[in-house]
C-alpha cells in the first residue's frame, strides 16, 4: 500500500514538472480563430476556473502556479471557437490592477494565486504569484495585499528570493 501510495505521489510530481513542456507543444497549435473548444480541452485538459463573460463567451484559466511563472486565459466564443489566448502575469497586467479591486476582479485579471496568507497583525490577505524576474535564476513573485477589513486591494509589491 506505501508503494503505490509512493508512487502515485512521484508520477503527479512528474507530471507536474512536465505542465511547461507540454505548455511548448500544445500552446502554438491553439489559434483564434480556428481552434475548437475541444480542441483546447483535449490538448490541456479542463480548466483550473471558467469565468463567464457579459457577451456570452467564456475565458478558461490555465494556471501553472505554484512552480510556474504562466497563466494562460483562453477566452472561447458562443460558437466554441477560441478568440483570444493570453499569457496574464504581465507588466501589462499588474499596472492595471488599482486600490480597492476585489479578490474577483483580481483573480479574474491574474488567475488563481501560487499562495494566500492572512496577516492578522498587518490586518491584510497577501495573494503571492510567481513571475519571471531578473536575474533569472532567482524567484520572483508578484504580490497583491488586500485589506482584511475593507477587503479591497490595498497595494502590491514584489518579493525575489535569490537562489544564486
Amino acid at each position: 500500500m506505501k508503494i503505490t501510495a509512493w508512487l502515485a505521489s512521484a508520477l503527479a510530481a512528474f507530471g507536474a514538472a512536465l505542465l511547461p513542456a507540454c505548455d511548448a507543444v500544445n500552446l502554438p497549435e491553439i489559434k483564434p480563430g480556428l481552434t475548437t473548444a475541444a480542441e483546447v480541452r483535449a490538448r490541456m485538459g479542463n480548466p483550473g476556473f471558467e469565468f463567464s463573460n457579459d457577451d456570452g463567451s467564456v475565458t478558461w484559466e490555465y494556471s501553472r502556479q505554484p512552480n510556474g511563472t504562466n497563466c494562460y486565459m483562453i477566452t472561447i466564443g458562443r460558437d466554441q471557437i477560441v478568440e483570444k489566448m493570453e499569457q496574464v502575469l504581465t507588466e501589462a497586467n499588474f499596472a492595471r490592477l488599482r486600490d480597492g479591486m476585489s479578490r474577483q476582479e483580481v483573480r479574474r485579471r491574474l488567475g488563481a494565486p501560487a499562495s494566500q496568507t492572512v496577516f492578522d497583525n498587518l490586518g491584510e490577505d497577501i495573494w503571492e504569484w510567481r513571475v519571471a524576474g531578473m536575474p533569472v535564476m532567482d524567484e520572483t513573485y508578484f504580490m497583491v495585499h488586500f485589506d482584511l477589513a475593507g477587503g479591497g486591494l490595498k497595494k502590491t509589491s514584489r518579493r525575489v528570493v535569490a537562489k544564486g
